[in-house]
């Protein structure tokens, strides 16, 4: 049987690998957005809107905008490459959804940690979670309109990031910017995976 060019061109010539991808961070600091900026399907997402009954647990302070918040989870699809599919699981921000976190991190490659200058300290318990299950993870410092600029050494030294953690600023809004933070993560978790792959020098 002869196939026609578009038949042909239907057939996938491999088939890729799937890589899972946490995104992380405080409350209200755009998980939420970056997943849905890149992902190629619609995304799945978990919101319900902020009640008067919440505002004591749930601290606004700098997002006074925001409306909504993600109880559960994200979740998302990127083709970085035709061999390479990341999933992506936007965790919740709010500590008493922290249960989830363990079992959102199964099997997870690496990890992306949103950080808002504005609220640094929102990330930390992030960043000290992924450190210490050894998951390898980027800090991403999303641009809010309107925020302070730091150089990316103050904001390193003021998250007491080991040197090869990478730290890149984005704006979690624009799809580019969102996929070169994913870029990053599978970079720094491939590298981080050779060195462990390499024999003990004797």
């Amino acid at each position: 049987m002869v196939f026609g060019r578009s038949e042909r061109r239907r057939t996938p010539s491999v088939d890729p690998v799937t890589l899972k991808i946490l995104v992380a961070g405080g409350f209200g600091v755009g998980k939420t957005t970056l997943v849905g900026a890149v992902s190629e399907i619609r995304p799945l997402r978990t919101e319900e809107l902020l009640t008067e009954a919440g505002r004591p647990v749930d601290s606004t302070e700098g997002v006074e905008a925001k409306r909504t918040t993600t109880v559960a989870m994200d979740f998302g699809r990127i083709s970085l490459r035709e061999d390479l599919v990341l999933y992506l699981f936007g965790t919740p921000g709010q500590h008493r959804f922290w249960f989830m976190w363990d079992e959102l991190a199964q099997g997870a490659l690496g990890a992306v940690v949103l950080a808002d200058t504005r609220r640094l300290t929102d990330c930390f318990a992030a960043v000290d979670y992924f450190e210490r299950r050894r998951i390898p993870f980027t800090v991403a410092v999303n641009c809010f309109e309107g925020a302070d600029r730091y150089p990316a050494d103050a904001v390193r030294e003021a998250l007491d990031l080991d040197p090869e953690v990478p730290l890149v600023l984005c704006d979690a809004r624009e799809r580019k910017s969102a996929k070169e933070v994913l870029i990053s993560v599978v970079e720094h978790a491939m590298e981080i995976g050779a060195r462990e792959r390499q024999p003990a020098a004797t």
